[in-house]
């Protein structure tokens, strides 16, 4: 499958480090300078009127950007429609937008909530606190700022590695769990991700900035393209908008956080495995990505699992087959079927 990536590739991407010097421990980029630099950024952002409350439409659909205080940092978040409230996380290179084709469907019915994980998109970039308690804490301290307290929750990609410690920690408040095409970190498949060359990469300190750095463009759109079964699913424009988040001061630095947290995730969530999740489950995983990885994983966690294969569909699940998911959330969460999801923001 495309995820499956040669060895060799990553053992390439490293021998570059054999051209480093030790001044870029001395440069610019130390990760002191880059959250200040960070926080100039997100201040210049709170400058701006047309953002915090703005309004836009996706398919004739009202949603809106906000900003809270929660756990210490800001968490933007978009916000829509009306009923039950579902909560989407989103997943790496990603921000909110990658609900974009998902979101009018279910505001039809629901109150859509789609927050920016800490570091990413338009939140606040701390240094620390990319694990999942911490990351799972602050979308749990967002929601009763928004009137809720029981919410219908689905992650994808590193969303899922978010969403399982919030269920895992408030299970009263979760309706109803998704987890889209990624295991569990430390549970069954989840306990070996050796053949993502990846990972081991991203969780190296330090290296992977320097790297990519005035690359970014490059490298995220290999990831969009190669991790698909539809490369048209993400268009330039959504790699754009994708890219003007990442290759901001910090942006992947952040990104690269998620992933050094893996060995800290992979402690909490064996820690909590201990006593399996009571809300009904939800795990699907694309037919050309991990495939049933998700479902097994969450079989292992959980006393009341649903799921399978998302068909024609890669890593990207919710911009390669929003219909398919839409339809899937809708049966899963009991309000039905869904209709038309195409379309875009406009």
């Amino acid at each position: 499958m495309h995820w499956k990536i040669k060895n060799f590739k990553f053992v390439f991407i490293l021998s570059g480090i054999l051209f480093v010097s030790n001044s870029w421990y001395h440069s610019q980029f130390t990760a002191a300078q880059l959250e200040l630099q960070s926080n100039q950024s997100y201040s210049s952002l709170l400058k701006q009127p047309s953002f915090l409350g703005s309004v836009f439409n996706i398919d004739g659909i009202p949603f809106s950007h906000h900003l809270k205080t929660v756990n210490g940092i800001q968490i933007h978040y978009v916000i829509g429609g009306q009923g039950d409230p579902v909560v989407l996380l989103h997943g790496w290179p990603e921000t909110w937008y990658e609900w974009r084709h998902v979101m009018p469907v279910l505001a039809k019915n629901y109150t859509v909530i789609v927050p920016d994980l800490r570091g990413l998109g338009d939140s606040s970039k701390p240094v620390t606190g990319y694990d999942g308690k911490m990351a799972s804490e602050d979308i749990y301290q967002l929601i009763p700022q928004l009137g809720f307290k029981k919410i219908f929750l689905v992650g994808h990609d590193v969303g899922a590695e978010i969403a399982y410690p919030y269920a895992a920690a408030h299970h009263n408040n979760v309706k109803r769990l998704v987890i889209l095409d990624v295991p569990i970190l430390g549970i069954g498949p989840g306990r070996n991700l050796s053949g993502l060359w990846h990972i081991p990469f991203h969780m190296v300190r330090d290296v992977p900035e320097m790297l990519v750095q005035g690359h970014e463009r490059e490298y995220l759109t290999w990831f969009y393209r190669h991790f698909t079964c539809n490369p048209e699913a993400i268009t330039q424009e959504d790699i754009d908008e994708f890219v003007s988040h990442y290759s901001a001061p910090g942006g992947m630095r952040a990104g690269f956080e998620y992933y050094r947290a893996f060995p800290e995730n992979m402690k909490q969530n064996i820690e909590s495995s201990k006593i399996k999740l009571p809300m009904p489950v939800l795990a699907l995983g694309g037919e050309c990505s991990f495939g049933t990885a998700a479902l097994e994983s969450m079989r292992l966690l959980a006393t009341d699992v649903h799921g399978g294969l998302v068909p024609n569909s890669g890593h990207w699940i919710p911009e390669e087959q929003p219909k398919f998911l839409v339809d899937q959330l809708f049966k899963f969460f009991g309000s039905g079927s869904s209709t038309n999801v195409t379309g875009g923001i406009h």
